[in-house]
């Protein structure tokens, strides 16, 4: 019968258009100019939150938006008409989930793509296929897990908040003290320079991992990962250092990954935007430039919150000079020996 497909032809495989209009939620069917209007916003303004989501300006004549794009926009307006957010907070809040989705959904992709050739032995542009057609299949599971993880996320972040203005912490809600921690790995420019682009990114992907484990086994919060560095933070000293001792630990205990080196400082810590700044931080980054492969280096602060902690035993070095921080006497913190 005509239109029934030949021998040769693929069945059931979705078209480019077809997978883009499933993860979409519709057709493109709106210009800019028509999102506005019928949204009652000016042009500019959702210029801005569409920059604000991370994308490329479009023309003004460009078919771009779907229905699910202008139900957003009065979505997100509804809440400015309502008094809960204004104007700008309005571009700032769209502008952290844009930044923050935009590297959930890459990491995902790579993530099935890496599995499909790793695993299934398919070619990366056969595997990259099947990654966008398995998502758009199970879109709207991806999409109600997220939703828990989010506020689950929300929850955690809100009563952390709520307890540390109960201890007097952190009052202007922007700072508190946390102890913060950062582990790089050891030789990982020399790795850069002997591995295959793959290998390198199956490497760096395998740290990220585990090191995300540890530190949310442990009960800290993993800030970012930069390469072959991941930041972290924990409430407490011995939460930071149980973490700082793991993250060592099974790095070399992995067959694959190389050392790290492990720094970590306690006092003041202004927090924005889910990243951390401050001399504390700084402190920290220092110090793991300073440890040697396989420990844990740690501030006096740090050092002073673990003395009478049975679970870990400390060894004072001598007095440095930090750039950027001043003299310092820093602690290296190891297991006790039993």
């Amino acid at each position: 019968m005509a239109g029934d497909p030949g021998p040769d032809d693929p069945v059931g495989e979705p078209t480019t258009d077809e997978l883009e209009t499933r993860l979409l939620g519709g057709a493109r069917r709106h210009t800019r100019g028509e999102v506005a209007e019928q949204a009652g916003v000016p042009v500019e303004y959702a210029r801005r939150l569409w920059r604000a989501m991370g994308f490329a300006n479009v023309g003004d004549a460009a078919v771009a938006f779907t229905d699910q794009d202008l139900a957003a926009i009065r979505r997100l307006l509804t809440l400015v008409r309502d008094g809960v957010l204004d104007d700008e907070l309005a571009v700032s809040v769209t502008r952290a989930m844009g930044h923050n989705a935009a590297r959930l959904a890459e990491w995902q992709m790579d993530a099935v793509i890496e599995h499909l050739v790793s695993d299934n032995g398919l070619p990366v542009d056969e595997a990259t296929r099947q990654a966008a057609a398995m998502l758009s299949d199970h879109i709207e599971d991806f999409e109600q897990l997220l939703v828990f993880v989010w506020r689950r996320q929300l929850a955690a972040v809100a009563g952390r908040a709520l307890a540390a203005q109960e201890r007097g912490l952190g009052t202007d809600g922007v700072t508190g003290v946390l102890s913060v921690g950062f582990a790089d790995l050891v030789s990982y420019t020399r790795l850069s320079q002997k591995l295959e682009a793959r290998e390198l990114a199956a490497l760096v992907d395998r740290f990220g991992k585990r090191s995300a484990d540890v530190i949310a086994a442990a009960g800290g919060r993993l800030v970012k990962t930069v390469g072959d560095e991941v930041l972290f933070v924990a409430d407490g000293a011995e939460d930071a250092a149980l973490i700082g001792l793991e993250l060592a630990e099974t790095m070399a205990e992995d067959p694959v990954l190389p050392d790290v080196r492990v720094g970590i400082a306690t006092g003041t810590v202004v927090t924005r935007m889910g990243d951390v700044f401050g001399r504390t931080v700084n402190l920290a980054s220092r110090l793991t430039a300073l440890a040697a492969p396989g420990t844990v280096l740690v501030d006096r602060d740090t050092v002073d919150a673990l003395t009478d902690n049975a679970d870990f035993a400390l060894d004072l070095e001598r007095t440095r000079a930090i750039r950027g921080v001043g003299l310092v006497r820093p602690g290296v913190v190891r297991r006790p020996t039993r």
